[in-house]
């Protein structure tokens, strides 16, 4: 009999350090939930954000995490579908019990959480979501990336006193609110710079065969064509104005980030607004592309750096706040941000959006033969 009490007690004893030990363990961890089309047809995207994010958190956690505290990302794929999305946040934030949301990554997807966020108290920071209402629901919503209105504004500008454009026309996709945002304004402000907008052509998203908008196009003349969508549909049309004789310039925006691995020659002549060049001399930017390159195999595109950058702003809000716990504190020590990133330099106007500057980069051919991209310019707010 003592034999087995005294081998029960032992069995207790072990039992409740595993507990204790898990339980210090779990207090040692700080969780950010994160929400990304990890597949599907912009995975691209999702993936290279998650990467940019894990990335920062090698360097966050090497040097002591946050509030003492090693943080973990928990990523959930969305697959761009904004009900996918909705089911991801109340999984992180109910199962999980995060109290910090990175993502989505299209507008869409992103809107379809920003309500419950901001019922919730959760801080949420969209990495990439361009369209101007994603902030709408409230405090607790930031974005990293700047909005569309001034991303087709730049393209605009581009077209008209870089490329000197004189005739544009704009392919876009009608039910894609993204597409129709960046068209409208890239109109807007190519007219205010003296140019004319002879073709203006939409379709549908999911379309294949853009051969009858694209007969217009080329009846019309233009000196630039404007393609604001994503890369798989850039892809396509490009290859179709090509194929029917049209060699002037394109030009687009930040979904076209992805193409260089998932195209050919049909995109050169090409350019695009985006958030940062890889190409840069900025000491910060290489070095992080060099750290990236060195763990992914391969050279970021911005929604890796904006997912990097995101999780440093929100590293530099906690230590500000001075809490990792207090979802109001964080959030007022974040939209008092003033500081540095990959994508510039970067503070937050009364929407939580960021005021910043944007890059126009080239589609080239790299000394391998493969494309990439070159920078051009910088235009600022």
């Amino acid at each position: 009999m003592k034999k087995i009490l005294l081998g029960m007690s032992a069995l207790i004893s072990a039992v409740i350090l595993t507990l204790v030990s898990c339980g210090s363990s779990a207090s040692n961890t700080l969780k950010i939930g994160g929400v990304f089309p990890l597949s599907g047809g912009v995975a691209v995207y999702g993936i290279d954000c998650r990467n940019g994010i894990l990335l920062a958190l090698d360097e966050i956690n090497a040097a002591g995490g946050i509030g003492g505290k090693q943080v973990e990302l928990i990523a959930e794929d969305d697959e761009g579908a904004s009900e996918k999305t909705v089911n991801a946040y109340k999984k992180l934030t109910t199962k999980d019990k995060v109290k910090i949301v990175i993502g989505s990554l299209t507008s869409g997807c992103t809107k379809a959480i920003t309500a419950l966020a901001q019922a919730q108290k959760i801080v949420q920071i969209a990495p990439a979501a361009t369209a101007p209402d994603v902030t709408d629901a409230g405090d607790f919503i930031f974005r990293a990336c700047f909005i569309d209105p001034f991303q087709g504004t730049v393209g605009g500008l581009f077209a008209a006193r870089d490329i000197g454009a004189k005739n544009a026309a704009v392919l876009y996709d009608v039910g894609n609110d993204y597409s129709v945002g960046l068209a409208d304004n890239f109109i807007r402000a190519f007219e205010e710079n003296g140019g004319i907008i002879v073709s203006r052509e939409s379709y549908n998203t999911g379309d294949v065969d853009f051969n009858a908008q694209i007969t217009k196009v080329k009846s019309a003349q233009p000196d630039v064509v404007y393609l604001p969508d994503y890369y798989s549909t850039v892809s396509l049309i490009a290859k179709q104005l090509r194929a029917q004789g049209i060699t002037t310039p394109i030009v687009g925006a930040d979904g076209w980030d992805g193409l260089t691995e998932n195209a050919g020659d049909e995109v050169l002549n090409g350019f695009y607004s985006n958030h940062y060049a890889a190409d840069s001399t900025e000491p910060k930017v290489q070095n992080f592309v060099k750290n990236y390159t060195a763990k992914y195999k391969a050279v970021p595109t911005s929604f890796g750096a904006l997912g990097y950058d995101s999780m440093y702003l929100l590293k530099d809000a906690m230590e500000k706040a001075g809490t990792i716990t207090d979802t109001t504190a964080i959030k007022d020590a974040l939209a008092a941000t003033n500081g540095t990133y990959l994508t510039g330099s970067l503070s937050f106007d009364a929407k939580h959006n960021p005021v910043k500057s944007a890059v126009m980069v080239e589609l080239v051919k790299g000394a391998d033969g493969k494309l990439t991209t070159q920078y051009k310019t910088t235009v600022n707010p």
